[in-house]
């Protein structure tokens, strides 16, 4: 055996020391409970809540934040909406487009058709004009249909737009493909097609709620309001942000290792253990007795309308659920 077969380098593979000192693949990380947001700071802002709203899946927000956020995107949405607006009245104008130039070439073949029957046929017109003038009663009469015309007419304007499509897509073809613009990739249609309108027609906006993932429909009216009871402090020059919210029921002081209920009528929070054994049994709140709807458990808990919401929180940074870890993904060459 060779000296240099002895060597750590000879190996096909790194250890774990070396692999954490390149700057390779996808890093992750561990994160500690300085990572962790407060179950009562906003989403938005990651300060604590000021006059704080939740929506119904229990994401904690800001009033303002949460106000200035949805009107944003109420004002994007507004935005997209005119410019789908004038992407539908542009496929419109092209198909109106479209149509014309069918009835031109239409009208043009047919007049090229008359001309050169004319022109084809004049002498046998003029030596057969004494057999027309003379009377025939056998001779079959035409019966002229206006629904017959039409819809002759429209079938070769149907014809002549689909020859009229076939003949852009090959000089479309006939160009160096430029796959940075979308009109000059060799599978570009045009912008008059059926598909394009109905994908416009299926496009629904609606504002998000972005405390969470995956993201789901949130409005101004589903806001539900939320009252924290906190601690008297006996000290005379303390501030409201040193004051630790508490369980009204336990006096428990609420933290990130508590789950945290919210009943949507009152706006009270109550822990898990209160929610369990006062609130449900009861349905009412043990703070100000108003009655709650909660839905039964012999029937799963699933049937019915629920009052009672859980707060979302990230964790504690010592517990498998939560955001207990990240990821940075980096680029990887292999040969």
């Amino acid at each position: 055996m060779t000296k240099h077969s002895k060597n750590n380098t000879a190996s096909s593979i790194f250890s774990y020391a070396e692999y954490k000192k390149l700057d390779y693949g996808t890093k992750k990380q561990r994160l500690g409970n300085e990572s962790m947001r407060r179950f009562d700071a906003c989403a938005l802002c990651l300060n604590r809540a000021r006059e704080p709203l939740a929506c119904n899946e229990g994401h904690l927000f800001c009033k303002e934040c949460v106000y200035t956020d949805l009107l944003t995107q109420k004002k994007d949405i507004k935005r997209q909406k005119e410019k789908l607006e004038t992407m539908r009245r542009e496929i419109e104008e092209e198909k109106a487009k479209a149509k014309l130039a069918a009835r031109e070439r239409v009208l043009k073949e047919f007049e090229k058709g008359q001309l050169s029957l004319g022109s084809h046929n004049a002498s046998a017109i003029s030596s057969g004009t004494s057999i027309a003038n003379s009377s025939n009663p056998l001779k079959r009469k035409f019966n002229f249909s206006s629904s017959t015309v039409e819809s002759l007419a429209l079938e070769a304007e149907e014809a002549a737009l689909r020859q009229i499509e076939v003949e852009q897509r090959e000089a479309l073809k006939a160009k160096l493909p430029d796959f940075w613009l979308p009109s000059l990739t060799p599978t570009y249609t045009g912008k008059g097609d059926a598909e394009s309108v109905k994908s416009l027609e299926d496009v629904k906006l609606q504002t998000t709620c972005r405390g969470g993932n995956p993201k789901h429909a949130l409005t101004m009216k589903s806001l539900i309001p939320v009252k924290f009871t906190f601690e008297t402090s006996s000290k005379p020059n303390s501030k409201d942000s040193d004051q630790q919210a508490i369980c009204p029921s336990c006096k428990k002081v609420l933290s990130n290792n508590t789950l945290i209920f919210l009943s949507k009528p009152c706006a009270h929070v109550t822990c898990k253990t209160c929610t369990d054994t006062l609130v449900k049994p009861a349905k009412q709140c043990v703070v100000c007795d108003t009655a709650l709807k909660v839905p039964d458990d012999s029937k799963g808990g699933k049937e019915g309308k629920n009052d009672i919401i859980e707060l979302r929180r990230e964790g504690t940074g010592f517990a498998g659920g939560g955001l207990a870890e990240t990821s940075k993904a980096g680029i990887a060459f292999q040969g």
